[in-house]
């Protein structure tokens, strides 16, 4: 069965290590997707850089916001996030942390589910 292609929008500046875990998880022998792409640090040039992001996002078949706690304000995520609605991409978003809550989330990025790996398959399937 082919895996789900992903692209994964995160607050670069707080919270990588939040790619580097669902990025492991998508290595796992039965996981039922593959990260294609990630947020970019937005240091090129503007137009460059958002026309690297919605490319990727359109290769993309599931775009899933990683929430921390601010992500919610991070200018790029709002960017992917609007590029991902403008492309009408299936989305959600993930509570990246134990401690983490719902009032983390970006508007008009989806549902929120919590993190672990049960609910990634459900979702991904």
């Amino acid at each position: 069965m082919a895996k789900k292609k992903v692209f994964v929008s995160f607050d670069f500046d707080n919270d990588k290590t939040l790619k580097d875990f669902i990025i492991g998880q998508a290595k796992l022998d039965d996981s039922p997707f593959e990260v294609i792409d990630f947020s970019l640090k937005e240091a090129a040039p503007e137009k460059t850089w958002l026309d690297k992001a919605r490319a990727a996002i359109l290769r993309a078949e599931v775009f899933i916001v990683m929430l921390g706690s601010k992500t919610k304000n991070a200018s790029g995520v709002l960017k992917e996030v609007k590029i991902a609605n403008e492309l009408k991409k299936e989305k959600f978003q993930i509570i990246g942390y134990k401690d983490g809550s719902e009032t983390w989330a970006v508007p008009n990025a989806g549902r929120v589910y919590r993190w672990d790996w049960e609910n990634l398959k459900k979702l991904l399937k």
